[in-house]
Order: C-alpha cells, then sequence, then structure tokens
C-alpha cells in the first residue's frame, strides 16, 4: 500500500495533535515538519522524521502529497495557506468564519494557478457543525438552527483575561445555557440573545498585590469579549490553576428545530453534539481525515480550493467501498 505522505507546516498543539493522529492511520506517513522556530530546538516525535524550516518546504514539493498547515487563523493562514498553496496540496482549519469567502478566494487562485488541490476551514466549527447545519437545514427547511458552543476554553478570551494588570494566569469557558437548549429542544424556537444563549466564567490568579475587584471589573466590562455576556470571575491559587485548569476542552451542539406534515404541525428535532477532552487534538484528528479525502480527489484531477461541503463521504474513510456499504450504511 502506497502510503499519503504528510507534512506539516506548524508545531504547536495543532501540529504535536496532527503527527499523533497520523500514528493512528495505517495509510499515511509523516514526511517532514516545517517550524519558523530553529529546527534544532524541536524534537519530533515520529522516529527517523526530521524538522526543517519553513524555507526548506520548496525543495520537498515532490515528498509530501499533502501539506497540513497547523498555524493560526488571525494571522497565519491567510499568508501561509496561500503562500503554500503554489507548492503543495494543502489543508487548514481557518475558522474565522466572517473572513472565509476572501479566504477561499486567495486560495483558490493561487491552487488553480498552480495545479494544486486545497481545503480550507476543516476542523468541528466550521468543518463537522457545517456539515450538520447544511444536512439539517436541506431536510428540515420550514425550521430555526440553533449553535451552541462550550463548555470549553475559548483561547482567545483567554488570552484577553491574561493581558489584564495584575493578572498572572487566566482562562475562560464558554459555556452554553441550558435552558436555552431546553426551549429549542421543546420545539419552541426561541429567538435568543447572545446573553441568552451562553454565559462565561473565568478563572484567574491574581498577582499578590493586584486589585481584584478592579480585575473582576475590567473582565466584566471588555468591549467585544465578555461585556456582552453574564461572566463570573472566580479567583483561585495557582495551585488549583495547574490542578483542574490544564486542558483544552471544547465541544457544543447544532440543534435544527423544525415542522413536517400536511399542516406543518409535526415537531422534529435534529441534534448534533461533541463534548472533547482536547480540541487540538480532535481538530487535528478530522484535518488527517480530510487530508485523505484531499488526496484522493487530487488523484482524480480536482484542482482550486474546496470545502467540507465538497467531500463525499466515503472519501474520509480508508475502507474500501464495499467495507463501507456492507459495514457502515
Amino acid at each position: 500500500m502506497k502510503k499519503i505522505r504528510i507534512g506539516i507546516a506548524g508545531y504547536g498543539n495543532l501540529g504535536k495533535g496532527v503527527e499523533m493522529a497520523i500514528r493512528q492511520n495505517a495509510d499515511m506517513e509523516l514526511a517532514g515538519v516545517f517550524t519558523r522556530r530553529d529546527p534544532a530546538t524541536v524534537a519530533i516525535k515520529t522516529p527517523g522524521v526530521k524538522a526543517y524550516t519553513m524555507e526548506d518546504a520548496k525543495n520537498m514539493k515532490d515528498q509530501i502529497d499533502v501539506m497540513i498547515i497547523c498555524g493560526g487563523s488571525a494571522t497565519d493562514l491567510p499568508k501561509q495557506t496561500p503562500e503554500l498553496a503554489k507548492d503543495f496540496n494543502v489543508i487548514d482549519s481557518f475558522d474565522t468564519h466572517a473572513n472565509i469567502p476572501q479566504h477561499f478566494a486567495n486560495v483558490d487562485a493561487a491552487a488553480k494557478e498552480n495545479g494544486h488541490l486545497a481545503m480550507i476551514s476543516v476542523g468541528w466549527d466550521p468543518g463537522l457543525f457545517s456539515l450538520n447545519r447544511i444536512y439539517a437545514e436541506s431536510i428540515l427547511p420550514n425550521g430555526k438552527t440553533y449553535t451552541f458552543w462550550g463548555k470549553g476554553v475559548s483561547q482567545g478570551h483567554s488570552d484577553a483575561i491574561r493581558r489584564i494588570p495584575g493578572v498572572k494566569r487566566g482562562i475562560q469557558y464558554t459555556v452554553p445555557v441550558e435552558e436555552a437548549m431546553d426551549q429549542v429542544r421543546a420545539g419552541k424556537q426561541p429567538e435568543l440573545t447572545t446573553r441568552q444563549k451562553h454565559t462565561r466564567e473565568c478563572f484567574v490568579v491574581a498577582e499578590e498585590s493586584a486589585d481584584k475587584k478592579q480585575i473582576e471589573e475590567s473582565i466584566k466590562t471588555m468591549k467585544n469579549y465578555f461585556d456582552e455576556y453574564d461572566t463570573t470571575v472566580n479567583f483561585i491559587s495557582e495551585e488549583e490553576f495547574d490542578a483542574v485548569h490544564n486542558k483544552m476542552p471544547h465541544g457544543g451542539f447544532v440543534m435544527r428545530s423544525g415542522m413536517t406534515g400536511e399542516n406543518e404541525n409535526t415537531h422534529q428535532m435534529i441534534e448534533y453534539s461533541l463534548k472533547l477532552e482536547s480540541n487540538p487534538e480532535f481538530t487535528s484528528s478530522v484535518l488527517v481525515a480530510y487530508a485523505r479525502a484531499l488526496s484522493r480527489m487530487k488523484a482524480e484531477g480536482m484542482t482550486g480550493c474546496k470545502t467540507v461541503f465538497d467531500v463525499a463521504p466515503a472519501y474520509l474513510s480508508p475502507l474500501s467501498a464495499d467495507e463501507i456499504r456492507a459495514h457502515l450504511l
């Protein structure tokens, strides 16, 4: 069996998760890791695999079938994905929803010009949640879709807390409001504000001389982060922080409440949920499955940029078409 040769661009939490996910897929192998750090300081866990500079990637075009790009959506991926799409078939997890159309256009142009295939915004939202929204809205055209996130760590909000003077350590959890979800499940199709859908829980280790009341006020009134939510701020010890808040859990729910029947008075409910102990590890596993799909689609001659909406489910599985029909249909 000819294995799919995977390159990893970026070796943070996501890149390390991709490396571990590749181990679980017998039809794949890691060809190299590309980093902006000094490669000599990067310890790859896969025997025989080396770390290279990002600039070295151009010299390995023929050794990599799919490059999985593991940078951040704010500044890394808008530059890295179109640039790497000139030399490789690429896949990323770009998750700034409002900027997806522009990112798609940039990557599509670069990939088509160079005869490569790209896939963007692959993860769980955007990604798996996107698929559930399109399935649900196509099946129940008369209805309303709701997305709830959490309970999980928001990295951007946690970073915002840590920037407040007097904060030594900080983490923030997005928590869905159970009452709101119950209303949706009951078929009430409520109109929900941002505040009614989610709350935010913050855990802070303050500097010894810090003004805790001022820290709490700064968090709760922070524009674009906490001011539109009911926010709880908990001050804890560094020991408790290390013991309890040392993982990156996340998850959420996609719900579609719809009506069917002659008089459209029959309530139907579609619900999909994820509960993740590690957001980056799960996202990595999604990326690796879609890398398999990308490799197969490229073998059929496809070029340009695609999203999860363009991928047939069978392309994701290592099983043959006969095995899929026999065991999964």
